[in-house]
């Protein structure tokens, strides 16, 4: 019976999202005030993304820079921002345009951020393709799960270490979020990440998403392992934030489901996370978690239900 809690409160909301009770949960309200933070995220104007960007920003984050594929979703986003929150919090935001399967201009917009700060405190690996069928980034020809999913944002992250480790090095904590997904599981049992055949093979749309959610989990274990024992003060975790209302819940998974789709658009409205309870896992691990290579899965305190967590 606790197990069952345990996967509704991770994977549902509203009434499902409130069974967490008790020290093992994280709330909003418990992010720190962030004055002086710099952070980067992927994805911030939908989803789980803003609801990352809402709260960094209600949070008194003194820069955040916003990268999208496109900026009318931005645009959207930051009026909403404004409207609650004031001018000031929109003037924190810096937006990039930035499509991570593109891996030159990933590469070029982390060179733009560093000479535009002199300092990163959270970077939150955010965006991301949903369960779609196979298609191949433009730049480089690699499957688009895997070539925005992961590699995109494992580009950003190298190209942005000089100045994490900068961050870190003078004495504040650095943390770097992984959003992986509990789809992991879904993988192909014969993934070893060994070629480019491999990953260019097609699984079908749910072992795609799991396959390059996998390794999004394996890039913050190795960063885990490899970043913070030489900084310690860099800590890198990876989050699952549930099943949240989004674009990917409720239009792209008719693309590869047109049908079927609708169990996920329409069935599960009523118990979709919204992207306030869905982003909680990411809030923790980017503002609060003291600890490196934790799987934190919303809204449970990592720390407090490592058994069969801890990815370090």
């Amino acid at each position: 019976m606790e197990a069952i809690k345990k996967a509704l409160v991770e994977n549902l909301g509203g009434p499902a999202h409130n069974l967490a009770s008790g020290d093992q949960v994280f709330t909003l309200e418990q992010v720190p005030d962030l004055k002086g933070k710099v952070g980067v995220l992927t994805g911030g104007s939908e989803g789980v993304g803003f609801g990352s960007t809402h709260t960094l920003l209600a949070h008194n984050i003194s820069k955040l820079f916003i990268l999208t594929k496109t900026e009318s979703k931005v645009d959207d986003a930051l009026d909403a921002i404004e409207k609650e929150l004031g001018a000031e919090a929109r003037k924190a935001v810096v937006w990039k345009q930035c499509d991570l399967s593109d891996w030159q201009r990933t590469s070029d917009v982390a060179g733009e951020i560093s000479n535009e700060t002199d300092r990163i405190d959270i970077l939150i690996n955010n965006a991301g393709r949903g369960i779609m069928t196979q298609q191949f980034a433009d730049t480089n020809g690699i499957d688009e799960h895997m070539a925005a999913n992961h590699f995109g944002h494992v580009v950003l992250t190298s190209h942005l270490l000089p100045l994490l480790k900068k961050t870190a090095d003078a004495g504040s904590k650095v943390r770097i979020v992984n959003l992986s997904s509990s789809l992991h599981t879904n993988c192909p049992e014969e993934t070893a990440f060994k070629d480019i055949d491999e990953l260019q093979k097609n699984y079908g749309p749910e072992a795609q998403y799991g396959r390059s959610k996998l390794a999004v989990l394996l890039h913050a274990k190795y960063l885990a392992r490899h970043l913070t024992s030489e900084h310690p003060n860099i800590l890198a975790n990876a989050v699952h934030p549930g099943i949240v209302e989004s674009a990917q819940t409720t239009e792209h998974i008719h693309e590869p489901y047109p049908l079927l789709g609708y169990g996920m658009s329409l069935g599960l409205k009523p118990f979709r996370k919204s992207q306030f309870e869905g982003c909680v896992s990411s809030m923790y691990a980017a503002t609060a978690c003291m600890e490196s290579g934790l799987y934190s899965k919303s809204p449970s305190h990592p720390a407090c239900v490592r058994n069969g967590t801890n990815i370090s």
